[in-house]
C-alpha cells in the first residue's frame, strides 16, 4: 500500500492551470466535460456514456472515499475540465501503479494533459515507493499516445487485439515510465 495519502493541489507550468482535489461542487462541470462520446471512446466501459449528473455525483463519491488512490481534477481558471488519476498496484506490482487521464475536448491541442501527466508523474515517484508508472493506450488514439511520450513516457510494447470498445477489437499500446534507483 503507498504512503499516506495526502490529498496535493499541483501547480502546472501553465498560468491559470492545476491539479487539485475533486470537490462535490464539480458535479455539474464534471457531467458537461465528461459527456462527450470521443472521451468516451478512449476509456474504458466503467466510464458511461451518455455522462449524466448522477455519474458525475457517483464519481466524486467514490474519489472521496479513495484511501489508495489518487484522483485529481485537471482545473483552467477555476473549473474542472478533466481528471487525471493513479491507481496504485498490488502483491508483485506493488512498485507500480496505472496512470490515466481525459480532458474537455475543449482544452485538446493545448499542452494541459503534457504538463498534468509530467507533474503528476514526478509527484507520484517522489512521494511513493514506485519505480515504475505506466498507461495503457488504445491503438486510435494517437495524441493520447504523444502525451505520453512529451511526458517521458517509453512503448513498450503493442497489445494486439486486447481491448474491445463500441464493438470493436482493437490493440493497445503500452507506455511506461521507469524510476532510475
Amino acid at each position: 500500500m503507498p504512503a499516506a495519502l495526502l490529498t496535493p493541489i499541483l501547480p502546472l507550468p501553465i498560468p491559470g492551470v492545476r491539479l487539485r482535489p475533486w470537490r462535490p461542487t464539480d458535479a455539474p462541470a464534471l457531467a458537461n466535460y465528461a459527456n462527450d462520446r470521443a472521451i468516451w471512446q478512449n476509456l474504458r466501459d466503467t466510464f458511461p456514456h451518455p455522462y449524466t449528473t448522477e455519474d458525475s455525483r457517483y464519481f466524486l463519491a467514490l474519489v472521496a472515499d479513495s484511501q489508495r488512490d489518487v484522483h485529481l481534477a485537471i482545473e483552467v481558471a477555476g473549473e474542472a475540465v478533466g481528471n487525471i488519476g493513479v491507481h496504485f498496484k498490488s502483491d508483485i506490482r506493488r512498485r507500480s501503479a496505472e496512470i490515466g487521464y481525459w480532458l474537455a475536448r475543449d482544452y485538446w491541442g493545448r499542452g494541459l494533459a503534457t504538463a498534468a501527466v509530467r507533474t503528476l508523474s514526478d509527484y507520484v515517484l517522489r512521494n511513493f515507493d514506485v519505480c515504475r508508472l505506466f498507461a495503457v493506450v488504445f491503438e486510435p488514439n494517437y495524441a493520447s499516445a504523444r502525451v505520453l511520450e512529451k511526458a517521458g513516457y517509453e512503448l513498450e510494447g503493442r497489445l494486439r487485439k486486447s481491448i474491445l470498445k463500441d464493438g470493436q477489437m482493437l490493440d493497445s499500446r503500452l507506455y511506461a515510465l521507469i524510476k532510475e534507483e
